[in-house]
């Protein structure tokens, strides 16, 4: 269901791969039978695609993995969290459009790549 670039992430490998992350890291919380959820897959594949190297992209199906969407609680899904250093920084609940999911991370991902040595 995940496109080239978007990840899927579990309890196990949720630590290491979210929380410990030198990126920062968007997480759809999702299911299976969530409508909503499956119309966000295509918008979660392209932000993937065009954040590639700068955003860790992935997917959490909360029927599969309960201990991280409590963790978390999660409550309605889908659920976008985006995480930098370890720490929610954006939270987000339903369906939303591209425009909305960019501007959620462009506030937490421009400063970054503008960092760059004068020459």
């Amino acid at each position: 269901m995940a496109g080239n670039n978007t990840l899927t992430f579990t309890d196990s490998t949720f630590d290491s791969e979210v929380i410990n992350s030198d990126v920062p890291v968007l997480v759809d919380f999702w299911a299976e039978w969530c409508g909503p959820c499956r119309m966000m897959t295509p918008t979660v594949d392209a932000i993937a695609n065009d954040y590639a190297g700068r955003v860790k992209v992935g997917k959490l199906n909360v029927d599969e993995n309960n201990g991280t969407a409590m963790r978390f609680q999660v409550r309605g899904i889908p659920m976008l969290l985006l995480f930098k250093g370890g720490k929610v920084v954006e939270q987000r609940v339903g369906a939303m459009g591209k425009a909305e999911v960019q501007k959620m991370i462009d506030q937490h991902v421009s400063a970054a790549t503008e960092e760059r040595p004068a020459r």
